[in-house]
C-alpha cells in the first residue's frame, strides 16, 4: 500500500489578472466601414459582431471593442491607431480598467 504526502501549502494564491477594456470613441470622420474592418480584422469580431458595435458607437459616442488583459489591449489599441494613422482617420481608443459596472 503506498501512502501519498501532502504538499506542504505555500500561503500563495492564484489570481486572476485585471481586465482592461478596449473602447472606441465616435467621431465625424472616421467610416462605419472602417469601424468595421478594425473590429473583425483586430478585434477577431465577426462581420454582425462588428456591425453591432460600430452601431453602437456611432449613436451612444462610445462602444466596447473586447475585454482583454492589458498587455493584449494596448497591443490592439496600437495596432489600431496605426491602421487608423496609414488611412488618415481620427479613431479614437482608450483603454479603461473593467470593472463590475459593466466595463
Amino acid at each position: 500500500m503506498s501512502q501519498t504526502k501532502a504538499r506542504p501549502k505555500t500561503g500563495t494564491s492564484i489570481r486572476q489578472p485585471k481586465m482592461f477594456a478596449v473602447v472606441m470613441h465616435n467621431d465625424d470622420v472616421t467610416t462605419m466601414e472602417f469601424v468595421i474592418e478594425v473590429l473583425v480584422k483586430v478585434f477577431g469580431k465577426s462581420l454582425t459582431q462588428g456591425t453591432a458595435i460600430m452601431l453602437s458607437v456611432h449613436t451612444s459616442g462610445r462602444g466596447v471593442a473586447g475585454v482583454y488583459t492589458y498587455d493584449i489591449a494596448m497591443t490592439k489599441k496600437t495596432v489600431t491607431d496605426r491602421m487608423s494613422k496609414e488611412r488618415s482617420f481620427p479613431l479614437r481608443l482608450t483603454v479603461e480598467e473593467a470593472g463590475d459596472g459593466g466595463l
